[in-house]
């Protein structure tokens, strides 16, 4: 193992010579900003010290954001979902309301860059094999504990535990859990001392800091874990829950008896739950019913601009997959599976589902803005060749149920493609189920649609979505070679030499017709004048701490 060394110093911030290697190439014009940034803030730099090495000043890093008013209370669009141990979290909006209370320990920037929140700072060896993890100092749970090493190492062995049902943390930990016990490897987590924490992998992966970043990776107490925090209230986080009503309203209400470590602004947040359809959320707008969307779709993005509400906007790699489930004839056939595919062209998913909106995507989940996308052939759309294959596989008379939430852009995506079946001369019945119920079993419809969000890295979400056996794999795909070289690419630093081996990644998705992903969504929110921090987050984020309004 080589150990980590910083070749230089620039204003005094630390740097790192992969990073230093990062930044000569974007300089060379090999990567863009938002691919340098990720690189280089997951070994460990600061936003500022990255910004630093290529001559420029961080848009996003600590100490840039606005800075609000004192006091008020913020009304925001919401589903309001039920809650359950932060490793099972399922969706982003529960994590919008426990990051107030339960904090994390790196965050996500749209401008690509990590940023700490419960960590100082972080570093990783050269190889990307050993990270140590400095805790910030001087923070406290809200029942007067101090926060320290031992809680961190205590989140990251239960992120671990592959054994407790649907913890999708265990998928983002990758090398660190022990194939044969399902749990963390001996020794892959020590607390060096009160405030270090030490990660060994057994093989280089660069996936660590992106995954404790992601919203299922809330910090517990460290004798939490595993809990809700509905039921205890317990964190490091300026607010207590005194309201929560699934599918109607929660309540975040700064805890007068807790002394947080940072300023925080609002008084009051309260998340107001309108329900899937777009044009309630646009009526109770003009009510005076809400100050802020959590999202805005399609012919409303429009509207909400001519009522002079300011629209927050980022480009990512969130999306929409129409999926059969291989567990389920006759979807565990490829000829089906490609039959469906080449029957849709996914440019009128992206006219009808998103009025436009974003970019065409290829069907294998990876986005031309992760540094690892590779280039392939344009599909072929044909869907005479579709009815063929299905006449092959003896499902010409078969009967395919497509299901879908009851919202808009999923329903309109989903129309779109079971209208292209039907022209191709599929059977298609359309069922469409309320929020409610379609999320208690999102992942094992035999024929239904989803949405994802932006991850930072391709095979982030391929070791999310398509892995065998991972609690989120939504398809049940199952291919030993494509999981042999996910892992490969785990570990492969260099994004160039990663594409390569993405390459065939891609290929099999496309091969073996695991999903339609017909587009790359650009995302929108909106907020009344005044208010401040709140434009859209490519991952959907909200943090509480952050929120309020003009002074």
């Amino acid at each position: 193992m080589k150990d980590f060394t910083h070749t230089r110093k620039e204003a005094g911030l630390k740097t790192h010579p992969v990073a230093e290697m990062y930044a000569a190439e974007h300089k060379a014009g090999k990567l863009d900003r938002r691919e340098f940034l990720v690189r280089s803030t997951a070994l460990g730099l600061t936003a500022t010290a990255a910004y630093s090495l290529i001559g420029t000043t961080p848009a996003m890093a600590e100490g840039h954001r606005a800075v609000p008013g004192e006091g008020g209370s913020l009304r925001i669009q919401m589903e309001v979902r039920a809650l359950k141990d932060p490793r099972t979290y399922d969706w982003s909006q529960m994590g919008n309301v426990t990051r107030g209370i339960v904090e994390y320990l790196v965050q996500y920037n749209n401008d690509g860059s990590f940023e700490g929140v419960l960590l100082d700072s972080w570093e990783a060896n050269e190889d990307a094999t050993v990270y140590t993890l400095n805790v910030r100092q001087g923070i406290t749970f809200n029942n007067g504990d101090p926060f320290n090493a031992e809680d961190v190492a205590a989140n990251l062995i239960g992120f671990c535990d592959s054994t407790v049902e649907g913890n999708s943390m265990a998928t983002r930990m990758g090398g660190l859990v022990d194939p044969d016990t399902g749990v963390a490897r001996d020794g892959a987590i020590e607390v060096v001392d009160e405030y270090t924490v030490r990660v060994t992998y057994p093989s280089p992966d660069i996936t660590f800091i992106p995954g404790i970043a992601d919203y299922p990776s809330a910090i517990q107490h460290r004798d939490m874990v595993g809990t809700n925090p509905a039921d205890h209230g317990i964190g490091t986080g300026a607010y207590m829950i005194t309201n929560y009503e699934v599918g109607v309203s929660a309540t975040l209400t700064r805890n007068p008896d807790h002394t947080y470590w940072r300023d925080t602004y609002l008084d009051e947040i309260v998340f107001v739950d309108l329900g899937q359809d777009p044009a309630a959320w646009f009526a109770a707008a003009e009510a005076d019913e809400f100050d802020m969307t959590y999202e805005t779709v399609g012919e409303f993005i429009d509207l909400f601009d001519a009522i002079g509400w300011n629209k927050g906007e980022v480009v990512t790699a969130a999306t929409v997959v129409i999926r059969p489930n291989q567990n389920n004839a006759p979807y565990d056939d490829v000829r089906v599976r490609r039959a469906i595919q080449l029957a849709v062209d996914n440019q009128v998913c992206l006219d009808l589902g998103v009025n436009g909106q974003g970019v065409v995507a290829e069907n294998h989940h990876v986005c031309p803005i992760h540094p690892e996308y590779a280039e392939l052939p344009p599909l072929v759309f044909d869907p005479e060749a579709a009815r063929a294959l299905l006449e092959e596989a003896g499902h010409a008379d078969t009967e395919f149920e497509l299901v879908s939430i009851d919202d808009d852009y999923r329903k309109n995506t989903t129309d779109a493609v079971a209208a292209q079946l039907r022209d191709a001369g599929f059977n298609v019945t359309r069922t469409i189920i309320p929020g409610s119920t379609f999320w208690n079993d999102w992942t094992s419809y035999p024929f239904s649609s989803t949405n994802w969000n932006h991850r930072e890295l391709g095979v982030m979400i391929l070791n999310l979505a398509y892995r065998t056996g991972v609690p989120w794999n939504e398809t049940a795909f199952s291919n030993e070679e494509f999981d042999t070289l996910l892992t490969e690419a785990n570990g492969i630093q260099d994004a160039d030499a990663r594409r390569v081996v993405m390459e065939r990644l891609e290929q099999i998705m496309q091969e073996e017709g695991v999903t339609i992903q017909p587009y790359w969504r650009s995302l929108f929110n909106h907020a009344r004048p005044g208010v401040v921090n709140g434009s859209m987050h490519a991952k959907f984020e909200m943090n509480p701490h952050y929120l309020g309004f003009e002074a």
